[in-house]
């Protein structure tokens, strides 16, 4: 077969001189990229970190306007030539210093200029007369430049979007922030190019049709670039010396500590990635406190910390002249540390694509090796590490799921073209309807949302504050007023953070604060553990949880944000597998499950581990009462809701009450009162039928929309979140949105935004398709009882855990010890 000789050839050849003039050589995929660009094509590129992937889009972009403009070193047409969207802030340095050496080198007189919330109001103003012509910004930006006067002007002359990091956005109401825009770009700008930059995820091909819409024009003329840069990973897993003194429950992995000295003192700089930011805050404290001769060579970065101080941090990183930096990747993950040369993760990651990320971190160039060490915690989170280098060797990554029919995001959408120049609803109708989130939405649904900007929804139509938009006399839909306006551009964006809902007594006395997440799923009467005391809810009341002091021993255990990373459902499947490898000849396991072998042993002595053909229930009694505890190995989340399923089935069988505890291996039941087993067995509980009906009633559903709907109504522009500096007490938002909420249930049950709630909660929240695939696995599975005498290795983890929020550290650390004594045969 002849080679195809490229067409643009003549043009792509300067970035070829380009390339050796840095001593360097394109990648296959980078020239790809140029060609296909210069071809007028659309694109997703999937390219990992540190691969050059900024150079294969900056390149053609620039090349192809000088091929369209011969004269621009002489005659410099001022305005927006191409944008480039980052998720990340932090990114946003580092794309423009990559499209700056460019321009410097090839001598085009071109200025590149940001655009995110750190852009002062100077620069705002400056660029609203003269835009730069290569701007960096923001999904969000994006969104208030829709919303300017003349927009249409500003972007006519655009030639090209790039959108970077989009497995970021998608799976995310800001990925359906950038399909809204993008929709509208496409109209705007007659010569567009659309581009996406994205890791490796599960579902490649769908994340291309999202970007560029289904059945569309751009997604036929279109190409999918990977880039197949050898880049290897190395994992090394961290195995303590004795295997019999190592912890069986924990989440912080200070007992290793010592572990990562050496590590440090080898590499000129490495990240230490926590999954939480209390984490990260310990960890750093407690190096530098066993490691004084540490100080001013080590620092934190994590996303609560201010902007000054990672911006430092960042740029310490980049001069080598800090050994380390504890981070979290919550916020600041596609932060471009180039130099660095050794990562360290702390405790199971959850996912797949989060630790080839993190891994991606070190030999941040291409051909460079990438090695991370993994730190477990406990003793099974060992098989988490064997499960991780099997998926970094098979790279198995997980999906992202897109979101459908976000009406939220849509109205928002609506308002922010009908604060700029207004907009005709058929003409915007045939471009939303191309997008993936709003490919099914129907002529009704379109109508009902036109409805709701003009006259306000059905049951609010006597309230002039929600008839925002106005209808003129050409039929154009157009908001005319100042102050809607400016509350509007107030408001624009999709994240809306989680609140923390105070606890009180009823009469009176401040016990602490807690995740409204946590509390939403309690009914009336529930009793649950908080500040070493049980505590039975009573109700909500403006942001306050009252409760009263409870005499039963069980109480449900709180899930805090920073442990609810739960395990993705590629990451459960392989940890399965190699969890099954415990019973293969030593030969054939990893080192990891080797390493187990005594803690395989111990869990054998009073149970089973089980296999892939078996679903283990382990049932004991203590001085706590009875425990049942079951083992899908599906994470948190499905564990969460699949245990409230249970204890709901099982209460309408025999009148019985259980405290529930989960964690990302199985779940715990604890009642007071002995369960017939065999009931259980015999009755099918585990059954996928009727399931959405039964979680409804088992996880008082309601509560947990009223929660959901709070964010669904700031994202619609229901509710208003305040002026800068003057926000809204989080409590009167609540409270705002759940009068609405009741309103539309009493009133409206068929409002759009009203349901949106519901199906978000069940689909995203509970992963209730997730959990249905696990019920349907567990139906083919032998179910295998073990009445046990005393607890199990495997159960260790779930019950401690549950102590953990019931005793001080120090008793906690008493019962821990004198329970490890009785499980190890140490006596009473």
């Amino acid at each position: 077969m002849k080679p195809r000789t490229p067409k643009y050839s003549e043009w792509t050849d300067q970035a070829q001189a380009w390339f050796q003039s840095q001593g360097w050589k394109p990648f296959p995929f980078q020239e790809e990229t140029w060609e296909a660009f210069m071809e007028g094509k659309h694109g997703l590129l999937n390219a990992p970190t540190g691969s050059g992937k900024t150079y294969a889009l900056w390149f053609p972009i620039l090349l192809n306007y000088m091929r369209a403009h011969p004269d621009y070193a002489t005659k410099h047409r001022k305005g927006l030539k191409a944008i480039w969207i980052t998720p990340l802030r932090a990114l946003s340095q580092e794309i423009r210093q990559s499209a700056e050496r460019i321009l410097e080198d090839l001598q085009i007189p071109f200025e590149v200029g940001i655009r995110t919330g750190d852009t002062s109001t100077a620069e705002r103003n400056r660029q609203r007369k003269t835009m730069p012509d290569l701007l960096i910004t923001t999904p969000e930006s994006l969104q208030l430049l829709l919303a300017t006067k003349g927009y249409a002007k500003l972007f006519r002359e655009c030639s090209a979007v790039v959108v970077d990091e989009w497995h970021e956005l998608l799976g995310s109401k800001r990925g359906v922030q950038m399909e809204l825009a993008l929709s509208r770009l496409k109209s705007v700008c007659p010569n567009l190019r659309i581009w996406g930059i994205s890791a490796t995820i599960g579902n490649l091909e769908q994340a291309r049709e999202v970007l560029l819409g289904p059945a569309s024009e751009a997604l036929e003329n279109s190409v999918m670039i990977r880039a197949h840069v050898p880049k290897r990973i190395t994992v090394k897993s961290l195995l303590p010396e004795q295997m019999d003194t190592f912890p069986w429950r924990g989440h912080l992995g200070l007992h290793m500590l010592e572990a990562i000295i050496p590590i440090l003192e080898q590499s000129k700089t490495t990240l230490i990635f926590t999954n939480t930011r209390g984490q990260c805050e310990i960890w750093f404290q407690q190096l530098l406190e066993r490691h004084p001769e540490l100080a001013g060579e080590i620092a934190m970065h994590h996303g609560s910390i201010d902007k000054e101080t990672r911006l430092w941090v960042e740029q310490a990183i980049r001069n080598e002249s800090l050994k380390a930096v504890v981070c979290t990747s919550s916020l600041d993950l596609g932060v471009d540390f180039a130099p660095v040369e050794t990562v360290i993760q702390i405790g199971g990651p959850k996912g797949v694509a989060r630790f080839l990320q993190r891994a991606g971190r070190s030999g941040h160039r291409p051909g460079r090796e990438s090695v991370i060490y993994f730190l477990p915690t406990h003793a099974i989170e060992l098989v988490e590490a064997a499960a991780l280098q099997q998926a970094v060797k098979l790279q198995a990554v997980e999906d992202r799921t897109p979101y459908l029919n976000s009406f939220d995001v849509l109205v928002q959408y609506l308002t922010t073209l009908a604060v700029s120049d207004g907009f005709y609803p058929e003409d915007i109708y045939r471009e939303v309807s191309q997008t993936f989130c709003y490919q099914a939405m129907s002529r009704e649904q379109w109508e009902w949302l036109l409805n709701f900007l003009v006259l306000g929804s059905q049951s609010l139509q006597s309230y002039d504050e929600y008839k925002k938009v106005e209808v003129a006399e050409d039929g154009r839909l157009q908001v005319t007023n100042r102050g809607v306006a400016m509350r509007h551009r107030f408001q624009i964006g999709t994240i809306v953070g989680d609140a923390q809902l105070t606890v009180k007594y009823q009469k009176g006395g401040y016990i602490g604060t807690i995740e409204e997440y946590f509390i939403s799923q309690l009914k009336a009467g529930d009793v649950f553990t908080f500040a070493g005391r049980n505590l039975e809810f009573l109700r909500i009341r403006d942001m306050v949880a009252l409760v009263r002091h409870s005499p039963k021993k069980a109480g449900k255990t709180p899930s805090w944000m920073g442990g609810r990373l739960t395990l993705s459902s590629e990451m459960s499947r392989i940890l399965r597998e190699e969890l099954y490898s415990a019973a293969m000849p030593l030969g054939q396991q990893a080192v990891e499950i080797r390493a187990l072998q005594p803690l395989f042993e111990r869990q054998r002595l009073e149970s089973i581990v089980p296999g892939p053909d078996q679903f283990l229930l382990e049932t004991f009694r203590t001085r706590e009462g009875y425990h049942y505890i079951f083992y899908p190995f599906e994470g948190r989340f499905v564990h969460e809701a699949m245990a409230s399923l249970l204890s709901y089935r099982i209460s309408l069988l025999t009148p019985i009450t259980f405290s529930l505890a989960y964690n990302d291996y199985g779940f715990e039941l604890l009642s007071d009162q002995e369960l017939d087993v065999q009931m259980v067995l015999d009755n099918n509980l585990f059954s996928p039928k009727y399931l959405l009906d039964d979680l409804q009633k088992s996880l008082n559903a309601t509560e947990m929309a009223r929660r959901k709907f709070r964010d669904i109504a700031v994202i619609s522009g229901l509710v208003f979140t305040g002026y800068p500096n003057k926000g809204v007490k989080m409590k009167h938002l609540q409270s705002n949105s759940q009068l609405l909420f009741e309103v539309f249930r009493d009133y409206e049950p068929d409002n759009l935004l009203f349901r949106q709630a519901f199906t978000e909660t069940f689909e995203h929240q509970l992963e209730e398709g997730r959990l249905r695939l696990a019920l349907e696995r567990i139906e083919e599975q032998e179910i295998v009882w073990r009445a046990c005498e005393k607890p199990t290795p495997f159960s260790f983890p779930i019950i401690t855990d549950r102590l953990r929020e019931k005793l001080s550290s120090e008793k906690l650390a008493d019962r821990i010890r004198r329970m490890t004594r009785i499980l190890t045969g140490g006596g009473r």
